[in-house]
């Protein structure tokens, strides 16, 4: 008899497990069911969007497609990059800051004047911080009069010994006449000494992700220990114009009067190119002719970095050269909005059915002419999402490709907090990812899925 009993109380616990379980199971199938039909819906809205019905493979991205090309836009050969006599030279899009090409891009050059891009940078960044102001009377100290004043062999701005002269002014004289007793001053007003300032300089080129670069004094006199290479020149250059563009505008002067002498910018595609608007030129003997030159051309942007050239007229037709290369053989594509979702899988555990996945900032790119076609895009994601998650929180990545190679790489991050679901959401689906089999972990199982057609912006 108690053995009939014991039997018949297993027999009920079971039947109820099956029943909860089918419950539990039936609850998560149609909260799931309604996430799919809330993508398909959307999906519908936009009929050329690429669609998914599967979480694994990326729930793919709500992106309009892109109309082809002209037949006579399609397989557009792009030449092999310039050859020129340079020790080093980079060319680097604006926006999305890709290297298109160049030589010897990370190779250690001695920087000479271009030295004092980094020098504006430090204080256009302490003048944005309100450490200091353009309107600063700042002290000619014997130490940038003799360093690099008159009676140097190198640029100077004639500042006089014990003089005060307007921060604003010593701004133009550094940038316009490459003045080293201009950049002296400002970088004693800004840090106390110049050896304390160069250390400011490293701080920030660490920043900005300047690798191979080290500075020791602010004007780029040569010293064993200064060195930079021409990629870094270009991270330097990118930065510069897009966080303090109303600095930059003074790079695009042609000339500047101090003390009743006229000085003209030594970059002569100011004059040459109407596109160009800086940078910066560089000469020392052991560093030969250097500049590096931004130009825009509609709304494209390119970034020329060109040193140790033989002679002033090389350097500016080399620049010249890596711009219209530049300008002629690539074009700009925004491929994915920011803040939009690239997908939309189902969310596990979670207060609600579904999580949007996409980018932080808008994701641009730059490519050969013609080879739109052959770009592929594809991101990395979890074959399931378990809450919670945070705002802006990675979960997986976006990459493009070109003939295997991959261009650009960006977090793929939750845009909207996801916070845990209820006791009852959890253990449902609790029970059904154990039934599944599914990974626990964001991290555990990751499928790779291609994004739908990218939008092209010029």
């Amino acid at each position: 008899m108690k053995n009939w009993q014991f039997v018949q109380k297993a027999a009920l616990c079971t039947f109820a497990a099956a029943a909860l379980i089918a419950a539990a199971s039936t609850e998560a199938k149609t909260r799931h069911r309604h996430a799919q039909a809330q993508q398909q819906k959307a999906e519908q809205q936009k009929p050329a969007e690429q669609k998914s019905d599967d979480a694994a493979a990326a729930a793919l991205p709500a992106q309009p497609a892109t109309p082809m090309p002209a037949a006579n836009a399609l397989n557009v050969p792009v030449p092999p990059q310039p050859q020129l006599a340079a020790k080093s030279w980079a060319l680097m899009d604006y926006t999305s800051g890709q290297v298109l090409a160049g030589d010897n891009i990370d190779a250690r050059v001695e920087p000479a004047s271009i030295t004092k891009v980094m020098t504006s940078y430090v204080v256009a960044a302490q003048l944005a911080a309100g450490k200091v102001k353009l309107d600063d009377e700042v002290y000619i100290s014997e130490n940038a009069w003799r360093g690099g004043g008159a009676s140097t062999d190198g640029s100077t701005s004639f500042l006089k010994l014990n003089s005060k002269v307007a921060l604003k002014d010593l701004m133009y004289g550094m940038i316009i006449q490459s003045g080293n007793d201009a950049a002296i001053a400002l970088a004693e007003h800004v840090a106390g000494s110049e050896q304390t300032f160069a250390a400011l300089m490293n701080q920030y080129a660490q920043q900005l992700g300047m690798t191979g670069t080290h500075y020791v004094n602010p004007t780029g006199l040569p010293s064993p220990d200064e060195y930079t290479t021409a990629h870094d020149i270009a991270i330097l250059s990118r930065a510069l114009i897009h966080n303090y563009p109303e600095e930059y505008k003074i790079y695009a002067i042609k000339e500047f009067e101090w003390n009743g002498i006229t000085q003209h910018n030594r970059n002569s595609l100011l004059w040459r190119d109407s596109s160009v608007d800086g940078i910066k030129t560089g000469h020392t003997q052991d560093a030969g002719f250097c500049l590096a030159t931004s130009a825009k051309r509609g709304d494209q942007r390119l970034i020329a970095v060109v040193m140790g050239t033989g002679s002033e007229k090389e350097r500016a037709d080399a620049n010249q050269t890596v711009l219209n290369y530049g300008f002629r053989f690539f074009e700009t594509h925004k491929l994915f909005d920011a803040n939009k979702p690239l997908a939309t899988p189902a969310l596990w555990r979670g207060a609600n059915d579904s999580a949007g996945l996409g980018l932080a900032d808008d994701l641009l790119i730059t490519l050969p002419r013609g080879r739109y076609a052959d770009m592929k895009a594809t991101m990395d994601m979890p074959s399931r999402l378990i809450a919670p998650y945070t705002k802006g929180q990675q979960v997986g990545t976006v990459r493009v490709k070109l003939d295997d190679k991959v261009l650009v790489e960006r977090p793929l991050v939750v845009l909207d907090e996801q916070p845990e679901g209820g006791w009852w959401r959890r253990f449902v689906d609790g029970i059904v990812l154990f039934f599944k089999s599914a990974p626990t972990t964001e991290t555990s199982a990751v499928g790779t899925a291609e994004v739908g057609n990218p939008t092209p912006v010029k």
